[in-house]
């Protein structure tokens, strides 16, 4: 007997027929005598059609009147699927953000959570045996009383922050896959599934491209040593052991890992975009007056390359932005030309990131330079490179993604046996 907080998405539940299975989910674990809170996101698409009302309703949008709206998806998500427990026997009750409350900061559409309390929740667990159904994606900002949203994917987020709250054994996140893989299965046929993952390296994938789980979630999880079970909620519930191990990775801190390869997966993003700034005057405070502009719009930069001219006067700056900043951080860095100073701008959106990832890289010399050897010889130029102390990535021309990624997905012993 534990407690378990169980995280459905948006394909899980996207109609009254996936819900009754989701309901059937929670029964098993009840039956078995958890304590079982229920996160849940909009039905698939709702979100996006919400979204879309809103700009139809007016493009500059009041961002306080959006996460009202955007919000109501999972509210009625949480309604019905109490009302589906209810009908199989299950004593249940739909949460709110507000009700419990969720509290967060103010930025509103992409609020951070600053503290839950689940006295009530856990309450009712001793002495109701009821199951809370909680809307994920939401809480309440304690200032001003308003509906906060936390961005997109923001129901894991608040479904591992609710485990740490309620002080869960596990947070089970069901999703349409049924674990976490190497890479992605659709690219490499050859992907294996992961039965379990270190915090770090899922916190490397999923910021490098992974569409599996949201960055914060995997954070939070590692911040309050929370395990995280990712499964697929499609699998026949009644089929399922609730006492036993069924198919899907667990995220969790490295010390749980017996054996620990030197990589784990490979990541790749196509949403990228690299801007050159060439012929710089080479000073200090250069740097701080391309990338200073760009923060203060908001823009996020990763990967960063600087090639100093022969005679060591100007540089040249490359970096990335995320395929949707392009236009953005191109008129930025147009609008400071008188500041920095440059002689010409170039860039390109035909590129992609593919990210090595593995905690064994701390321990293992000549991990990239097998990378980089290999590429040359399947004549994939490499446009530039970072690395840290679990991850390296390359930037690449995006039409050899595909190649690369397999290329060193063979090349790590990541295929399967």
């Amino acid at each position: 007997m534990g407690r378990l907080v169980m995280k459905f998405g948006g394909t899980s539940v996207a109609n009254i027929d996936r819900i009754r299975n989701v309901a059937r989910h929670v029964k098993r674990e009840v039956d078995a005598g958890h304590d079982v809170a229920v996160v849940v996101s909009a039905m698939s698409g709702k979100t996006n059609e919400l979204v879309e009302w809103c700009r139809d309703a007016s493009p500059m949008h009041d961002a306080r009147e959006y996460d009202a709206v955007v919000a109501s998806g999972e509210q009625v998500t949480s309604g019905l699927l109490a009302i589906a427990l209810q009908a199989i026997g299950i004593q249940a009750r739909s949460w709110q953000g507000w009700q419990i409350a969720i509290r967060t900061s103010d930025a509103h559409a992409s609020a951070r959570i600053l503290e839950i309390d689940g006295t009530e929740i856990i309450h009712r667990f001793k002495d109701r045996q009821e199951v809370a159904v909680i809307a994920g994606f939401q809480g309440i900002n304690p200032q001003t009383n308003r509906i906060t949203t936390l961005g997109r994917g923001g129901s894991d987020t608040s479904a591992v922050a609710i485990a740490a709250a309620l002080h869960a054994d596990r947070c089970d996140i069901y999703t349409d896959v049924d674990g976490v893989y190497t890479t992605d299965p659709r690219v490499v046929p050859k992907a294996r599934r992961l039965d379990k993952i270190a915090f770090e390296d899922m916190l490397e994938l999923a910021s490098q491209g992974a569409k599996v789980l949201q960055v914060r979630s995997v954070e939070l999880g590692m911040v309050h040593n929370m395990p995280i079970f990712v499964r697929s909620s499609f699998d026949e519930p009644e089929d399922i052991d609730p006492h036993g191990t069924p198919p899907g990775t667990l995220i969790c801190s490295e010390e749980e890992i017996m054996e620990s390869h030197v990589v784990t997966g490979i990541a790749f993003s196509k949403d990228e975009a690299q801007i050159s700034v060439r012929q710089i005057e080479d000073k200090p405070g250069v740097a701080a007056s391309i990338f200073g502009p760009l923060a203060d719009a908001n823009i996020n930069v990763d990967m960063i390359v600087q090639n100093v001219s022969e005679d060591g006067k100007t540089t040249d700056l490359t970096f990335t932005v995320p395929a949707s900043d392009y236009n953005r951080a191109r008129d930025t860095i147009t609008a400071s030309k008188g500041k920095i100073g440059y002689a010409r701008l170039d860039s390109a959106t035909d590129v992609a990131k593919v990210s090595v990832i593995g905690s064994g890289m701390r321990s293992h010399a000549g991990v990239a330079a097998q990378a980089f050897k290999a590429l040359s010889e399947r004549n994939i130029n490499i446009r530039a490179i970072t690395t840290s102390e679990i991850k390296f990535s390359v930037l690449i021309d995006a039409a050899y993604t595909e190649l690369a990624v397999r290329t060193l997905h063979t090349l790590y012993g990541l295929d399967k046996t």
